[in-house]
């Protein structure tokens, strides 16, 4: 097993916009780990929810799939026949080092390079946005969960990982501290911690979590809960109820 290349990219870079490039690709595997509080949880999650809702048969959607942790967490969850993984993610680095980490999945994997707004989602049991749907412009955000409902079966589900902020400025503020002290602890410096953060301004956009459900529901999914958060990450879980 190849040994995880350590994220330094922010002792070195300075004041440019974060973009998913061959840099990142390198060190993402690290970087994500040490950067999301509770990120392996949920990927483990993720496998459990895939055993749980897979049907045969149908199509399994990792959008946004980087270097595919989460998509080898579908296909090691899945319990049913004739299931086939599309990962999809608009990187060439990142797509080019997923298509190797997918290799050994014990369920068939297709990957797409393309922008996830671009693409027809059809007989889906199971969507995962891990992390992904912050990087989509706000005001694009609703028509992309739509057309994920349209594509899904009943009795299907959405998982929807994100960064998120808090309405409270108190709030905002204790969780903006607490996040900083995680990284921190995972060996990141002061200065690190700062580049990172301003390269990430106006790229990844969070919201509060009760907005998130808002536009769920307004996505046509019938249910939706928060079923886990670690200080200002979380994960959601919609559903397109059985008829």
């Amino acid at each position: 097993m190849s040994q995880v290349a350590k994220d330094i990219l922010f002792t070195q870079k300075v004041g440019d916009p974060f973009t998913f490039d061959a840099d990142v690709s390198k060190v993402f595997e690290d970087m994500i780990q040490r950067s999301v509080p509770g990120y392996g949880l949920t990927l483990q999650m993720i496998s459990v929810i895939a055993g749980l809702y897979a049907q045969e048969n149908s199509k399994l959607y990792d959008l946004g799939c980087s270097l595919g942790a989460s998509t080898l967490a579908l296909a090691h969850g899945v319990k049913v026949q004739g299931c086939e993984i599309v990962g999809v993610d608009n990187s060439q680095a990142m797509l080019e080092r997923c298509t190797k980490n997918v290799l050994q999945s014990p369920v068939s994997v297709i990957l797409q390079q393309d922008d996830i707004q671009n693409i027809k989602l059809e007989d889906a049991s199971v969507v995962v946005l891990n992390f992904t749907l912050q990087f989509i412009a706000k005001e694009e955000r609703l028509v992309l969960l739509k057309r994920i409902y349209a594509g899904m079966r009943h009795g299907g589900v959405l998982i929807l990982s994100e960064k998120v902020s808090f309405s409270d400025e108190c709030e905002q503020e204790n969780h903006i501290v607490l996040h900083e002290a995680f990284k921190k602890a995972q060996g990141y410096s002061e200065l690190e911690v700062s580049r990172k953060r301003q390269s990430l301004e106006n790229v990844l956009i969070p919201e509060p979590i009760s907005a998130h459900h808002a536009r769920l529901q307004a996505s046509g999914f019938e249910q939706s809960q928060t079923w886990f958060q670690c200080f200002n990450f979380v994960s959601m879980l919609a559903y397109k109820i059985e008829k």
